[in-house]
């Protein structure tokens, strides 16, 4: 099976009251771990900087649009590999490197926060940080909300 690299955007998107928003992605669009919570994100595409990518995917996934906030760069970039369906049907292995951001949404809470899904999510949900420990994530998702200290210790 072939291989291809990937640059990843990730937004860490955190409403007023605390809570997370996370993604299920739809397999048939090209989504990657279909069955697992992940942040919304997506591939930068050519010509793009990091920041372009991560408000178009942002804006195209969820509907919000992130330029009011100030973007906080993630310093721990990570990495995952994971078999995809591209567009032409073909099966390929994608090994991607992840670039995340914090995005502080501060003037409204989750349920207050409007979203519209678009591209390839199928389900949203906001999440509290005492939620994160029992929620199925992507390969790596939860060492990730560990070692950046987003989860709550119990």
């Amino acid at each position: 099976m072939r291989k291809i690299q990937r640059k990843i955007v990730s937004a860490l998107i955190f409403s007023k009251d605390g809570k997370i928003l996370m993604g299920k992605k739809d397999p048939k669009k090209g989504g990657v771990y279909p069955d697992a919570w992940h942040i919304p994100g997506g591939g930068i595409d050519e010509g793009e900087t990091i920041e372009q990518a991560l408000a178009r995917e942002v804006l195209e996934e969820v509907g919000i649009n992130i330029s009011p906030y100030p973007l906080k760069r993630v310093e721990l970039i990570g990495s995952g590999t994971s078999e995809k369906t591209l567009d032409t049907g073909e099966k390929v292995i994608c090994e991607m490197e992840f670039n995340r951001f914090e995005i502080h949404i501060n003037d409204k809470e989750a349920d207050k926060i409007e979203l519209h899904l678009n591209d390839d999510l199928v389900e949203t949900k906001w999440f509290s940080k005492d939620e994160l420990p029992n929620v199925k994530q992507i390969p790596g998702g939860k060492e990730f909300f560990e070692k950046m200290s987003y989860m709550s210790k119990k």
